[in-house]
């Protein structure tokens, strides 16, 4: 039987405001990838997160940023290394002290991009997941598209996966569409669903251009925020069950 991870970005309330349906998402996805103070969410959302992650039987990531409340952590921030190694290690550690049974982590946004091009800005982030590891005494997994950042996994002995993603558009070259640009976000939760299934029975998407695109991924994402998020992930499940495929976390 196939298995694949099916994770939501969550717990990204703003001002104390959420901006997606966490409560509708938990009993459909396997791992939900928790913001914790970057871009978004405080200690009063990291701990309702984590409750409700626990009482559906969701693995717990979490979803550092560069420090960028004001732009959703979207906007590439120019950090040195040592200073963006301690960013995220204190927003990864606040989810632990939240009482996050931690297993993997994933960066968010903007940062999500440049540590998959950039090998600094990858090293800091995958060191600072190390060290995290070493105070909980159990490697963290790190969640992402590859390039720099598997690279800097693999290097610290961190488990890597890579991801794929159901709600946005892909580039011919295999990267996202840049959210600024049309076809960055899909939104019919039939395109969606169909796109899950393709993802984990052969390992591929069709761009904007209609060329299609070897993606390999043990998890898929859709974006808590994103417009009808819920009912993607509702149609995501169902036609994962329908074809046989198991949906749960492998951390």
């Amino acid at each position: 039987m196939c298995v694949i991870d099916l994770n939501a970005d969550l717990g990204e309330t703003v001002d104390g405001v959420p901006t997606a349906d966490d409560e509708a998402l938990y009993p459909v996805i396997s791992s939900a990838s928790i913001a914790c103070g970057g871009h978004a969410g405080d200690g009063e959302s990291m701990r309702a997160a984590v409750a409700h992650a626990r009482a559906h039987g969701v693995a717990v990531g979490a979803h550092p940023s560069f420090v960028d409340r004001a732009g959703f952590g979207r906007a590439v921030q120019t950090v040195d290394p040592p200073v963006l190694r301690q960013q995220v290690r204190e927003q990864v550690a606040a989810l632990v002290a939240a009482g996050a049974d931690l297993r993997y982590v994933k960066p968010h946004g903007a940062l999500y991009h440049v540590v998959a091009a950039e090998a600094p800005a990858a090293h800091a982030v995958a060191a600072a997941v190390a060290e995290v590891s070493a105070d909980l005494g159990r490697p963290l997994a790190l969640l992402g598209t590859g390039g720099q950042i598997e690279r800097a996994a693999v290097s610290l002995g961190l488990p890597f996966l890579r991801e794929a993603f159901l709600d946005r558009g892909y580039l011919p070259g295999g990267t996202l569409v840049p959210r600024s640009e049309p076809g960055a976000l899909l939104h019919d939760p039939a395109v969606v669903a169909a796109r899950a299934v393709r993802l984990v029975t052969e390992g591929s998407v069709t761009a904007v251009d209609g060329t299609v695109v070897p993606v390999r991924a043990s998890s898929l994402c859709v974006h808590g925020d994103s417009p009808g998020a819920v009912e993607m992930a509702r149609a995501v499940r169902a036609a994962l069950d329908a074809a046989g495929i198991a949906v749960a976390a492998p951390w």
